[in-house]
């Protein structure tokens, strides 16, 4: 087995014949003495005249074993066995039900919102009628939050386990090879529904146990050690382990834990606006020209600055995807993004966030406690549906908001319920819009042209991560004073993204005995 780096241009795709060619070509050796090539990794660099794939590539000489790329996680009968419950079925939740059963264990997993496909007519509600559905919507129902956002599984979170195992398991339920070796993997909003039913049919077929419609209102601590966990509309078991993957949105369980007295902390979290440009424009300035479409993937950016001692950075960029309403109350209003596998929609966008530390939380909002930051995300996502007293957001262009012009008209943007003209420093909290009125400048010196009055701001970007972390000791997983509760995932402030959700869910599910 031999690693080799080899490039070629963005436009061609080349077949298994033409990789044993080159490795050919590049090791010096006869083409029949390869008996196969694979792609161990591959990024665009665009930064030059040929916009070209790099690759590294690992050769398999005759009579050298392939060793797999990923492997379907094997069957095993848990219908008897000791039941563990998992509340949420998001990638934390789902992750952990697969590391259970292959360690012996019966999930039985508690998911608040719908069935996938049911949850999909839910969200299709609020986007063209503005009809919420409380409990089946952008954030809740079967595979999280990241259903339909847009299935990136780019995560720097190596160091929290096999970010490899991660993206094989995804595979084995049929997102396509290809995110095994992109440095950004992408699934899209399209494919990923299909490969969460699949998931949950394996689950099934172990012996596992999936609730749809059950929100848990109730966690108790019985005296044998056990915990009763109760939902609506009338369900309840009892089981000695729970692992609480409950997602970033799920401000119910926090209340409930703030009113048994359980500990709870506040987390910095970060708050903005989505942004979004015509693709070709992005396309242009990172691509360095005009791009024919088709030809080239929709480009991506990723930026950050320091202003006034905050951070301000793009957050869950979808290129070539539409902006999507994500409240989970009535009367809020809450922006994201998601992109389909093919990424071509007309339009690229992203959140455009200031980092938001607990002492950045107005003193008003003390009297909450660690519920703080929630409290008061809550109240800029009312203030924010209160000006069009709909699902249309407030927006303005990007040059007005920063050089503090009224918006007499917005340009076509993707959003199904509408864009409706705000002064947006008025809808923001004060330092949040100053901050993003001197990045977007600063942002322009990195990306030249990125600040236009093409891009239309749309208020608010407010779900980033959870504004409250539930405390866990480092090595057990376990909740600092409850045993057998182990809190998990984006909710419960561990992770950050579909893979960082995974592994947390794994890393928890494996320290059950």
């Amino acid at each position: 087995m031999t690693e080799i780096d080899y490039s070629y241009p963005a436009n061609l795709s080349p077949k298994e014949d033409d990789l044993v060619a080159a490795a050919a070509r590049i090791l010096g050796t006869d083409r029949s003495q390869i008996d196969s090539v694979a792609i161990l990794k591959r990024s665009l660099d665009a930064r030059s005249a040929v916009i070209i794939y790099r690759c590294r590539l690992v050769v398999y000489m005759k009579g050298e074993q392939a060793l797999p790329q990923w492997q379907h996680p094997p069957k095993r009968d848990v219908s008897k066995a000791e039941q563990v419950v998992v509340v949420g079925s998001g990638p934390a939740g789902l992750f952990a039900s697969l590391e259970l059963i292959s360690k012996g264990f019966k999930p039985v997993i508690l998911e608040r919102g719908a069935e996938v496909h049911r949850r999909r007519r839910d969200c299709a509600d609020i986007s063209r009628a503005g009809l919420l559905h409380p409990e089946s919507n952008y954030c809740f129902g079967e595979g999280g939050a990241g259903t339909f956002s847009d299935g990136k599984l780019y995560t720097r979170s190596s160091k929290r386990g096999d970010v490899g195992r991660v993206l094989g398991t995804f595979v084995a339920f049929g997102a396509p090879e290809s995110i095994l070796w992109d440095a950004h993997p992408h699934i899209g909003s399209d494919r990923l529904p299909a490969i969460i039913e699949a998931m949950r049919n394996f689950i099934l077929e172990c012996g596992g146990e999936y609730h749809f419609d059950a929100r848990v209102d109730d966690l108790q601590r019985m005296p044998d050690g056990s915990w009763r966990v109760r939902w609506t509309p009338s369900g309840e078991i009892c089981a000695r382990n729970v692992i609480l993957s409950a997602g970033h949105s799920a401000s119910d369980i926090f209340a409930m834990f703030a009113s048994k007295g359980w500990a709870l902390e506040t987390k910095g979290f970060a708050m903005g606006v989505r942004v979004e440009h015509p693709r070709e424009l992005i396309d242009r300035i990172q691509y360095h020209r005009r791009v024919a479409p088709g030809t080239l993937p929709s480009a991506e950016y990723s930026l950050v600055e320091q202003v006034e001692g905050r951070g301000v950075f793009s957050f869950c960029m979808c290129p070539g995807g539409v902006l999507v309403p994500s409240a989970t109350s009535a009367e809020a209003l809450v922006l994201n993004g998601m992109s389909a596998s093919l990424r071509n929609s007309p339009f690229s966008n992203a959140g455009i966030v200031v980092q938001i530390n607990p002492e950045d939380i107005p003193s008003e909002y003390a009297a909450h406690g660690p519920l703080a930051g929630l409290r008061w995300q809550e109240d800029v996502e009312r203030a924010c549906f209160a000006h069009s007293g709909s699902q249309s957001a407030p927006a303005q262009r990007m040059t007005d908001f920063v050089e503090g012009r009224f918006s007499s008209a917005l340009p076509r943007c993707s959003y199904a319920p509408g864009a409706v003209s705000a002064g947006l420093k008025e809808v923001l909290p004060e330092h949040i819009s100053a901050r993003l009125r001197k990045a977007f400048r600063l942002f322009d010196r990195k990306m030249r042209g990125f600040y236009t009055r093409e891009a239309l701001l749309l208020a608010v970007e407010s779900r980033t991560s959870s504004p409250v972390r539930i405390p866990r000791d480092s090595a057990t997983l376990q909740h600092i004073a409850l045993p057998g509760l182990y809190p998990c995932g984006e909710g419960a402030g561990y992770a950050g993204g579909i893979v960082s959700s995974a592994l947390d869910g794994i890393a928890c599910a494996s320290r059950i005995q």
